[in-house]
């Protein structure tokens, strides 16, 4: 008995504790929120960027919100999930889909698991005391054993609810993905109809034999080589060009500074620009207003530290020179076949269909050759260091990148192990005689190491993760940076489960009972099962600083903004670098983002049955994150890794995870609880569990990563159709609507919803919808969700992009274009037509200010280094 009485006083969460935690991150949030509501009115480019952002076109920008402090909110609301979709990406979209369904089902499970289960753990007669009687642990084994059903069976009906969700959301992303496409925008992509051989034999590098195999449907055919001299050399001629721009600006500037001087103490002089002899010679003007010995030199030794000091512009003009004709005749011997072929390749068909058909099948006789095949990369995301590696090479650098990952997920579990015993401080104090000095703290500094520091410690392990996961997924041999996503994906959320859950909530319930099952080991049992679910008090806390601070800081992006701020006005010293910073939008990582979010979802489903308060705190946390995401989604980011949407199923299966913790957990605790009946119950359920996701898995897999054919006949009948002049005005009428839709905020499409879209004769009602997903949220319904772009997607490209597509980087690299500012006196016109015979420069759409600061058009005029976005 006396060791149950020290079970007793186990400390519990106490509504102190949690006003603790919550007070000063409510404090940062509100902080936070109102930075974001006043640099939201006057700093439009780092806030609403995709409202009017040059670089992004028409199609690609969002309506503009009101500028006032609260109006925005109103319009802001109304706009519809599905914009993003329209107007970004397929990811992008379900990204804000997740979380909303993570949001759903939480609340759903307050609805129906807090009516029940609240007042059958409240009045448990247990020994529990504050916001632990309202979890597992306050019913008494001994005199209430038939309570146990009840989590039970309420575990039946909420674990269902999410495994129908998953299944409800995979056919939706099922059929969304096949209409998106299947659809013209995407279809007709170079991308779409280009699959990815690697592992090819040396046989098979002949564009012939390709075209054999796979018969006239070939369209190109690029077999890649070794390029790692030609890679070295337009390295360095990029070094080179961009030292040389920067040291024009320099001189030019310097220049410009000089002459201001002059003008002051001279007070006043003309202005106009004077217009170097055709025959003057080089640097003659700049030379009036800078010394010989104040021009731009640098050292060509190691970091420019050492060796022998040169003029910088005349070096560098120098070494263009040489570099320039070299990299010219390197990139004509490549595409002449003048190559050391690498064992990958490259096959553009004529038509998606025939793409399909060519990945679906098995393209050689023997294992690991031609495979594994990919389709949908881009040439941006192709990892082409990847391409080189054999198969042999792949495996073995696939088993020991997941040796690694292992290895690290067992070397991180020490400071994390730190940090759950930390959040039981107090109880740890008490037991260990070197720590009794912590009980002399006072106790609100307690309560903040206890709620607050484990979650702040904890998000900041987190966040040096995924860098390293991104280079295992690179080191692995992933050819793309779509799949290195992936792979971050799937190993960061086993880092995230393991580390933030399962290690947190093994120490944080174990500490607190280690020195009681030592002393009287056959308590072991109902020691854990009562103090189990007392780990749930460290993710209310978490919950609580992720879901005010983490998405208040998501929203605000302060120090975003700062870094910003200060690289575009003081870091910035080129007219190259204004517009790099200024066009260039911040993207979201998917695979080191999305993984929090699903990890917070598994945490409140696997407590949902054990402790059903944490399911508010989720509720709350991942609707603040919803709202912030949105926000930024819709006016702020930008994609720049498309996954095809393959983000979303692979989430949705990981919230499986959840249910199986939880269902391993509910059947450990009524093994130690001894309630037979429970036991049986969830051990059945188990089962079901694993039967369910099997049957999910092998149903819905093969159409998450290829396209049907009968829905591809389907889309080739329907294009010749729409080929009719009739439909043709159709087609005209509906996309100038859009158009204007766009331009007074709102398009009509964007207003579409699965809802609004169903089979119109049948009208069925919020729960038909819910329960048939395959009949209502079908491919033909959501065919009209998916982007009906203005640009012409029959004539994507000109022959040379096509012909360059998969070409490498540095084959089919051109030489840059220099730019530098104009200046009054004319040192910039000499530049030019010095710098010009060697490489191509400009001094167009950029001046020197009368206080020496660059200037130029952020709005209305394309600058000169401008590049149309290409869809590939």
């Amino acid at each position: 008995m006396s060791s149950q009485g020290e079970a007793a006083n186990t400390p519990s969460a106490s509504a102190s504790s949690l006003y603790l935690t919550l007070a000063p991150v409510a404090v940062v949030a509100g902080a936070y929120f109102a930075i974001f509501l006043v640099l939201r009115k006057s700093h439009r480019r780092y806030y609403a960027p995709r409202t009017y952002l040059g670089s992004l076109r028409q199609s690609e920008r969002s309506p503009a919100l009101p500028n006032g402090l609260f109006n925005w909110i109103g319009p802001f609301w109304k706009i519809p999930d599905i914009h993003s979709l329209q107007h970004q990406s397929l990811d992008a979209y379900l990204f804000l889909r997740f979380l909303r369904i993570t949001v759903v089902i939480s609340f759903v499970g307050c609805c129906i698991l807090w009516p029940v289960l609240f007042p059958v753990n409240a009045t448990g007669h247990g020994s529990s005391t504050q916001v632990d009687i309202l979890s597992y642990s306050h019913i008494n084994r001994d005199t209430e054993p038939n309570r146990y059903y009840a989590h039970t069976f309420m575990a039946w009906i909420f674990y269902g609810f999410v495994m129908y969700m998953v299944m409800r959301e995979s056919i939706f992303y099922v059929n969304l993905r096949q209409a998106f496409l299947l659809s013209p925008f995407y279809a007709n992509r170079i991308s779409s109809r280009t699959v990815l051989f690697i592992s090819v034999p040396d046989e098979y590098l002949d564009e012939a034999r390709i075209r054999k195999v796979f018969g006239d449907s070939v369209r190109n055919v690029w077999i890649n080589g070794d390029t790692d001299k030609l890679d070295d050399l337009v390295k360095e001629r990029d070094e080179v060009a961009m030292r040389l721009e920067k040291a024009e600006v320099k001189l030019i500037k310097l220049a410009n500074e000089n002459r201001l001087k002059a003008l002051k103490k001279n007070k006043g002089s003309s202005n106009e620009v004077t217009e170097a002899p055709a025959d003057a010679e080089s640097g003659s003007l700049a030379a009036r207003w800078v010394p010989e010995k104040k021009r731009p030199t640098h050292r060509t030794g190691l970091l420019g530290l050492v060796g022998k000091k040169v003029d910088t512009i005349n070096w560098c003009r120098t070494e263009l020179e040489r570099l320039i004709p070299a990299i010219d005749t390197a990139q004509n011997e490549y595409r002449t076949g003048n190559y050391k072929k690498i064992p990958s390749v490259f096959v553009e068909f004529a038509h998606q269909s025939d793409a399909e058909s060519a990945y679906q099948v098995l393209a050689h006789h023997q294992a690991l050759r031609m495979s594994p095949k990919y389709i949908g990369i881009t040439p941006g995301e192709v990892v082409w260091s990847a391409l080189k590696v054999s198969w042999w090479q792949r495996i073995i650098r696939r088993f020991a990148v997941l040796g690694f990952i292992t290895a690290l997920i067992i070397f991180w579990a020490i400071p994390v192990a730190v940090v759950g015993i930390i959040s039981n401080v107090s109880y740890i104090a008490n037991k260990v005689f070197f720590l009794h000095w912590l009980l002399s703290i006072p106790s609100i500094v307690l309560g903040l190491i206890q709620g607050l520091l484990p979650g702040v410690a904890l998000s900041i392990l987190m966040s040096l993760v995924p860098v390293i996961m991104r280079l295992c997924a690179k080191l692995s041999g992933e050819p793309s940076l779509s799949r290195v996503e992936l792979f971050t994906q799937n190993a960061y959320f086993a880092f995230q489960l393991i580390q933030v859950f399962l290690i947190m909530t093994i120490t944080s319930s174990a500490s607190t009972v280690v020195t009681q099952i030592i002393q009287n080991p056959g308590i072991a049992t109902s020691l854990l099962s009562e103090n189990l679910p007392k780990a749930s008090n460290f993710y209310i806390s978490y919950f609580i600083i992720q879901g005010l601070g983490a998405a208040s800081g998501v929203l605000a992006q302060v120090v975003g903004f700062l870094i910003f701020s200060l690289m575009y006005k003081y870091l910035s010293g080129t007219p190259r670098s204004l517009y790099t910073q200024w066009a260039n939008l911040s993207a979201v990582s998917w695979g080191s983002v999305l993984p929090v979010y699903t990890n917070i979802a598994v945490i409140s489903i696997t407590y949902a049955a054990i402790a059903p308060l944490v399911l508010g705190f989720a509720t709350v946390g991942l609707g603040l994150f919803y709202l912030a995401w949105r926000y930024n989604i819709f006016f702020v980011t930008d994609t720049a890794i498309d996954t095809r949407g393959l983000i979303y199923p692979r989430a949705l299966k990981q919230l499986f995870s959840g249910i199986y913790i939880s269902e391993i957990c509910m059947i450990g605790i009524f093994a130690t609880s001894v309630a037979i009946g429970p036991l049986v119950l969830m051990v059945a359920f188990l089962i079901f569990t694993i039967l369910f996701h099997l049957t999910i898995n092998s149903a819905i897999d093969p159409l998450l990563y290829n396209l049907p054919r009968s829905l591809g006949a389907e889309a080739e009948s329907k294009k010749f159709h729409e080929s009719s002049p009739t439909r043709n005005d159709t087609q005209s009428a509906a996309r100038n609507g859009h158009q204007a839709g766009v331009q007074d905020g709102l398009a009509d499409a964007e207003k579409v919803s699965s809802d609004d879209t169903a089979v119109a004769k049948k009208k069925p009602n919020f729960f038909t919808k819910f329960l048939k997903p395959w009949q209502y949220c079908d491919y033909e319904t959501l065919q009209k969700l998916v982007p009906h772009d203005a640009i012409d997607t029959s004539n994507l490209y000109s022959d040379e992009i096509e012909r360059n597509a998969y070409y490498p980087p540095s084959v089919s690299s051109s030489t840059p274009l220099l730019w530098i500012p104009e200046d009054p006196m004319g040192v910039s016109k000499q530049e030019v037509r010095d710098t010009s015979k060697v490489i191509p420069i400009t001094d167009e759409g950029c001046t020197l200010t009368d206080k020496n600061k660059l200037e130029w058009d952020t709005e209305t005029v394309r600058p000169p280094v401008w590049e149309e976005k290409i869809y590939y």
